[in-house]
């Protein structure tokens, strides 16, 4: 016991000392302004900010995108303040004990004020005043100004993220956590923008105050050694303008090193590779590129007057290396060849056979042969990766495991349509554009795109394909955009949640009994074919997934069919008493949070009128009357999206199934639910009327 609350102790003592370093930091940071610093310990901190920016200069360039490095602009800030207060304690030591000479600020600023430009005071200042023009005009402007674009761009740009990441979880692409993750990298990613602008600031202040400590410690030093100390004018300018010099170079540089790396992490393009693989992917992987610029080069070199050594041996080396590229190339296509044209020997023409028999694929994807790369892995398609996660999606939301999908190339498809079959069916298809992406118009943007018009082939909205360059700019006017991938897994996914009741075969079923009987085999063994045969708990099973339901609860559901199965066998008859028995669910589909359900009702009159129809032997509704209750149950059904509400009718058990049947098709929006649905702790009100007011 004693063991872990030791333990414990030191784990919560370990957090405080985390908690401790970065405000400890800046305080020792402030505290080198205001306490004297002897020379050595000078030479340490210099040296240990040089080392600091060395080493942000190099995590930055191994970054493979901003977010890896999102504690920059502390690190910025950090740094820009250890820099200052350097100075300011250097200042304090050149003034006070620069009259004894170069050294009397410590070695370090002697070395960079003497040996790095030569103890010429001209050539330094030259120097200081170069190097701050470089930092403070091109490196810490470019990178302030890249900051300042993609913070805005990455602000406008949020919405359409947003809606992208909805759109894959809605699919069924992605997970919640995936999501949630997504969603949080979109804020950091603004928030590292946005901060990465305003650190930049500090650094340009940096530039300016060191060119104003410089001429200040020039001419405080001048009257402090001629005033003070008694030295004559030349040597005061020595000493001090050296000092100067050398504490000042010593802090540009390192200034110098982290705008670099500053500019670095703000330009760059995210990717997989840092930024050393880049340039060695991007920039010196082309061997014709290295041998136009060998041969140029070495034309140069030839001219007369111009340092034939130099050009000529670059030339050379530059024409070696594209050679060995060459070489390495044409061993990798050889070695792709010989494994593409191994020798097969060919059979026989054989008889024909039951192995020649193919079967109809359940779900089948068929592309063109430009969409061909969405389904290879080798070239980075991820259709694959998609389509599994929407089974998976779909096993989650209707509560069985659906047929695999077999995808096929066919080339009497134009080059970029796909077409979705469902027993060698078409159920649909559509045209997606590998290299473009798919702007999708929710109703709210704020402007145009150029590119080709089009409909979202899964709910019909109005979109654009746009090239992949305009993705930003689609985002930041409101659009959502997917890639073609996306397009085609959003499509399938649509469709195979409509057509759920066909896709529910024998084998289906008998899998998923399956797997209800090693958790509840109580539930399955009395039910099938003792009270039930197979296929009717398949037909009402497919009756229930054609009304839009899901069977996940197949506890009620089989224990409903046992209860009512010795009374009848009728399929339609105990779908209805099923749909009663999930009338809690049924309710919760449609009124996710509410206590109260607002529906649609129906006249009396007409529902008398209807019930004598159905006691009357008669299935269907006379031509006259259904003409009539169309209209009346569209025109409610569009007062109660107007108002924003479900559109649910709740009619009488006995006419909820013909009801259903006769306005599927006609307005498919439209759910019918019977009163014995609706549990007793629900309340109704009617806002709409079939045949009345309400």
């Amino acid at each position: 016991m004693n063991d872990i609350i030791n333990t414990l102790k030191g784990s919560l003592l370990s957090t405080g000392m985390r908690g401790l370093a970065g405000p400890l930091l800046i305080v020792m940071i402030l505290s080198m302004m205001v306490l004297p610093l002897p020379p050595f310990l000078l030479d340490i901190l210099f040296t240990f900010n040089i080392a600091l920016a060395i080493m942000v200069l190099l995590v930055a360039m191994n970054t493979t995108k901003p977010l890896d490095f999102a504690v920059f602009p502390a690190v910025l800030l950090i740094s820009t303040l250890l820099r200052l207060s350097l100075n300011v304690a250097s200042t304090r030591v050149v003034l006070l004990e620069g009259h004894t000479g170069p050294a009397a600020a410590g070695k370090v600023i002697e070395s960079f004020g003497h040996f790095l430009v030569g103890g010429n005071y001209t050539v330094g200042l030259v120097v200081f005043i170069i190097l701050v023009i470089i930092n403070f005009v091109v490196i810490t402007k470019g990178a302030g100004r890249i900051a300042e674009v993609g913070a805005r761009f990455t602000l406008d740009a949020m919405p359409g993220k947003q809606m992208a990441i909805d759109a894959d979880l809605n699919a069924g692409l992605i997970g919640e956590d995936v999501a949630r993750k997504r969603r949080s990298e979109v804020a950091q990613e603004a928030e590292f923008y946005g901060a990465m602008d305003g650190a930049s600031k500090f650094v340009r202040g940096d530039a300016v105050a060191g060119i104003m400590i410089m001429l200040i410690n020039v001419i405080g030093g001048l009257v402090v050694g001629m005033l003070q100390h008694d030295l004559d004018l030349a040597t005061a300018t020595k000493n001090y303008t050296l000092l100067t010099i050398g504490d000042g170079l010593v802090a540009q540089i390192p200034a110098l090193v982290i705008s670099t790396a500053a500019g670095m992490v703000v330009s760059r393009v995210a990717s997989e590779q840092n930024i050393g693989q880049q340039l060695s992917h991007q920039l010196v992987s082309n061997p014709h590129v290295i041998v136009l610029t060998a041969a140029i080069i070495g034309m140069l070199g030839m001219i007369p007057g111009m340092p034939h050594f130099a050009f000529l041996m670059l030339a050379g080396a530059m024409g070696w290396f594209a050679y060995y590229l060459m070489q390495v190339a044409q061993r990798a296509q050889v070695k792709e060849q010989e494994v593409e044209t191994q020798e097969v020997a060919i059979p026989e023409a054989a008889e024909a056979s039951w192995e020649d028999v193919s079967q109809v694929d359940v779900l089948g994807l068929e592309v063109g042969y430009r969409l061909i790369a969405l389904v290879d892995k080798a070239q980075d398609g991820d259709l694959l990766r998609r389509i599994k996660g929407i089974r998976k999606k779909f096993t989650q939301d209707m509560g069985f495991l659906p047929p695999p999908v077999h995808i096929r190339d066919n080339l009497d498809l134009s080059p970029n349509s796909y077409r979705i079959t469902l027993k060698g069916a078409e159920i649909g298809s559509g045209e997606a554009y590998a290299q473009q992406l798919l702007a999708i118009n929710p109703g709210n943007v704020s402007g145009t795109l150029p590119g080709t018009p089009t409909k979202d082939p899964a709910f019909g909205l109005p979109a654009i394909w746009i090239e992949q360059n305009l993705r930003d700019q689609a985002q930041a006017l409101g659009y959502t955009v997917v890639d073609a991938g996306t397009v085609v897994a959003t499509h399938m996914s649509h469709l195979i949640q409509t057509y759920a009741a066909e896709l529910l075969g024998r084998q289906e079923l008998q899998q998923l009994l399956d797997h209800l009987g090693k958790i509840a085999p109580k539930l399955t063994e009395d039910l099938i074919p003792n009270l039930l045969p197979f296929t009717t708990v398949q037909k009402v099973l497919q009756n229930l997934l054609d009304e839009g339901m899901h069977i996940r609860d197949m506890r009620t559901i089989l224990e409903t069919l046992a209860e009512h199965a010795p009374k009848t066998q009728d399929a339609t008859v105990l779908t209805s008493l099923v749909r009663i028995g999930l009338g809690a669910s049924i309710v919760q589909q449609y009124y996710p949070s509410s206590q109260e359900l607002q529906v649609i009702g129906m006249d009396k009159e007409l529902e008398y009128v209807l019930g004598q129809a159905l006691q009357a032997g008669g299935s269907a509704i006379e031509p006259g009357l259904a003409n009539t209750l169309l209209n009346e149950a569209r025109a409610a059904a569009e007062a109660q999206e107007r108002l924003g509400l479900p559109t649910v009718l709740l009619v009488p058990g006995g006419l909820r199934d013909l009801l259903s049947r006769f306005l599927k098709r006609a307005i498919p929006q439209l759910k019918v639910i019977s009163q014995e649905e609706v549990p007793g702790f629900k309340t109704i009100r009617v806002t709409a009327m079939v045949g009345g007011r309400a």
